[in-house]
């Protein structure tokens, strides 16, 4: 049996904290001497040697606790520190290009900035984005549908980012945190599924068109007539209990024409900034597949450039 003296210089820590892990139940005492003196036996050395190990590895007090109590909960652990440090990492990742777009940004625009970046967690979430989506997206469509669009809506921040896609994520945070833009989005003259439209027949549709046209996107081909320009007017013409006639796609491109709406064209264009690769042409969005199949609707009716 040792007393806590001969057992701190076993295990080469001090007295102090020998007694801080007693305290704390981490370092069970064998026995008591007869003036009251904690008594440890051989097996609080392997067990103070490994809480020492654990906290080599900064796991706090309370996790190397559920260490010692469940032996398989050292895998939680760990994988649980893993995630806090690639959160810091990318925290640290995040500031530091936030302060190179702050150092090299001229005078005049350093206030601008500043708000933008200011109203940013670092490192950042895109629950503001997913939030814009739910509020904008037609109510009633189903939850399926709109965790898809959600998904492929919402680009995620790099998580070694460059200044300059610091300051796309900060613009694109604060367009869709706008209150007004929202509500203006939220008005019938912007929404596709008013007037009767059957909003899930509808944006099925529309994810499959968009789906046929990426390897156009990819490849940078003009916009065209198609299969995917097809299954695009299809959606709107099902969706409403029509036919896919001339007339009808006469009609829907003077429709779509109308509500253009420049924050959602931005928003888009900020998306693929942010999500592209740091060189060579972005990665298609929503945006941009819905963008070149009004294109392909105009071109085929005759309205170039619309």
């Amino acid at each position: 049996m040792w007393s806590i003296g001969e057992l701190a210089e076993q295990a080469g820590v001090t007295v102090k904290t020998v007694r801080f892990y007693s305290d704390r139940g981490l370092l069970p005492e064998a026995a008591r001497s007869a003036g009251g003196h904690r008594r440890y036996g051989p097996e609080a050395l392997d067990r103070l040697r490994l809480i020492r190990s654990l906290r080599t590895l900064e796991l706090p007090v309370s996790e190397v606790g559920r260490v010692l109590d469940r032996e398989d909960a050292l895998e939680d652990v760990i994988a649980a520190q893993l995630r806090e440090l690639g959160s810091r990492r990318a925290a640290l990742h995040w500031r530091e290009a936030a302060l190179r777009l702050l150092r090299d940004c001229t005078p005049e625009e350093r206030p601008d900035r500043l708000r933008l970046i200011g109203a940013v967690s670092a490192p950042p979430n895109t629950a503001a984005l997913a939030r814009f989506w739910r509020r904008v997206l037609p109510v009633g469509l189903p939850a399926r549908l709109v965790s898809v669009i959600i998904e492929a809506a919402v680009p995620q921040p790099p998580a070694d980012p460059t200044p300059g896609q610091v300051l796309v994520f900060a613009r694109l945070h604060a367009l869709a945190s706008d209150a007004r833009i929202v509500i203006d989005l939220c008005q019938p003259a912007f929404r596709l599924s008013d007037g009767g439209c059957r909003p899930a027949v509808l944006y099925d549709g529309l994810g499959e068109a968009c789906a046929l046209v990426s390897a156009d996107l990819r490849a940078q081909r003009p916009p065209h007539e198609g299969e995917a320009l097809d299954c695009f007017v299809s959606a709107h013409a099902r969706s409403r209990g029509m036919r896919d006639t001339p007339a009808f796609r006469q009609q829907l491109s003077g429709l779509l024409t109308r509500m253009a709406n420049p924050p959602i064209d931005r928003y888009w264009q900020l998306a693929a900034e942010l999500s592209g690769p740091r060189s060579g042409p972005p990665e298609p969005t929503l945006g941009a597949a819905d963008d070149w199949l009004r294109a392909a609707l105009d071109t085929q009716i005759g309205r170039p450039g619309l």
